[in-house]
């Protein structure tokens, strides 16, 4: 059996070669380490001041809801009682940040129901504008727990942000429309805090 022959200068190519990604991927990993991550779209300081969650809680659960919201063309007290499409209800799954479902979002009222069967109701606080007309707004709801303990037992406040969808209300709206429903998808990140 013949030996495989490779030359000197090959070898010694091949092992600088090898020293300078070693030495490389090293330099490259240590620069990294020192870089701090973006900040999550739901850190207060780059969110408007209205939507803000006030001093002094901490993030409990962050969650993602991917479902739809079901409209209906009536008479909007919020618009003064004029005709135009108002939310009947929302159904929307609840996944955590590994993708695994761990809820459920409902309402009226809106409720977010945890698999352990805790849950908080919440009353819209403010909004804030989310670029793109058909994005739905940045939201913060005061929360109320429900009587069962759990993930949801002591949240205080739920911020709606990072929303994609839900406000494709391309379809007409008039008094002969009065009665008609329309249901867009939509997704958003629900984050749920606590008192520190």
């Amino acid at each position: 059996m013949k030996k495989a022959f490779t030359p000197t200068g090959l070898r010694s190519k091949s092992a600088a070669l090898s020293l300078v990604f070693v030495t490389g991927a090293a330099v490259l990993m240590a620069g990294c380490a020192g870089v701090k991550p973006p900040p999550k779209e739901y850190a207060q300081e780059q969110l408007d001041t209205q939507v803000q969650v006030p001093p002094g809680h901490v993030v409990a659960l962050e969650t993602t809801a991917v479902g739809i919201l079901n409209y209906e063309c009536k008479a909007n007290p919020a618009m003064g009682g004029n005709i135009g499409w108002v939310l009947a209800s929302p159904q929307a799954d609840l996944m955590d940040r590994t993708g695994k479902v761990v809820g459920k979002y409902s309402g009226p009222p809106a409720t977010w129901t945890h698999m352990d069967g805790s849950s908080v109701v919440g009353m819209q606080v403010a909004i804030a504008p989310r670029p793109g007309a058909s994005n739905l707004p940045f939201q913060l709801s005061k929360g109320t727990p429900g009587a069962a303990s759990g993930a949801m037992q002591n949240i205080t406040y739920i911020q709606r942000v990072k929303t994609k969808g839900g406000l494709e209300l391309t379809k007409a709206c008039t008094q002969t429309d009065v009665g008609d429903k329309q249901t867009l998808p939509y997704q958003a990140d629900y984050i749920f805090w606590k008192a520190a």
